[in-house]
């Protein structure tokens, strides 16, 4: 058995291709990442024990100010509780949020020896949609996400558990779920963390399990 874990627990550079995930939230004015406002952002890396299962960091986060211009649906912030022009939100304005994240993710990538970040998120190609948009209108040049690839945890856990909704994917998982702390990057995020790393740990077990039965049906 040793053996076997042993050849599972890839470092993380090795276990995603040099990639590390990175899960990303976002609460925004809207759904257009082009014209509406991001508001918040959090980010949690992921890191990874000695027997090759994956836990998450603590959350990374800030508040962020609309840009000029930005949209704001009243609705959204109906769901979010957001009050954008609350003094008190301490929140950066896009460039700086930016740096704030990137930093963080940077360091995480650089200590687990990958050569970028993947975004991980619920419905990802909304988090990564307006990560790459901010990016576009602040000329960021040190965006340490891959551009385009991402991981899904809505496709994961359909596959896993048979649910999309990610309340309903998080209790499926075996996690609690708060619906008043729900629509908080934070919140969000580190939900969808746990998500993420108990479908790739519990895709880890069913692979040892398939190593021993097959190393059962070879001759001694």
């Amino acid at each position: 058995m040793e053996q076997l874990n042993n050849s599972l627990a890839a470092r993380m550079a090795e276990r995603f291709r040099g990639f590390l995930p990175v899960i990303v939230d976002v609460e925004t004015g809207g759904f257009d990442s082009e014209r509406d406002a991001l508001l918040e952002i959090a980010a949690v890396a992921v890191g990874m024990d000695q027997e090759g299962n994956l836990y998450p960091h603590p959350a990374v986060s800030t508040h962020v100010e609309p840009f000029e211009g930005a949209n704001i649906d009243p609705r959204a912030l109906e769901i979010t509780g957001i009050d954008p022009g609350n003094p008190l939100r301490g929140a950066l304005d896009e460039r700086s949020a930016l740096d704030h994240i990137f930093q963080a993710v940077r360091v995480a990538v650089k200590q687990n020896d990958c050569q970028r970040a993947v975004l991980v998120g619920h419905n990802a190609a909304f988090d990564l949609g307006f990560l790459n948009a901010a990016v576009r209108r602040v000329a960021h040049k040190r965006n340490p996400f891959h551009p385009f690839s991402c991981f899904d945890t809505a496709t994961l856990s359909g596959l896993a558990y048979g649910q999309t909704v990610l309340s309903k994917a998080v209790l499926a998982a075996g996690f609690t779920f708060d619906s008043r702390e729900a629509h908080s990057a934070v919140y969000d995020a580190e939900r969808t963390a746990l998500l993420f790393c108990r479908i790739v740990n519990r895709l880890r077990t069913l692979e040892v399990l398939e190593l021993e039965r097959v190393g059962a049906m070879l001759p001694p």
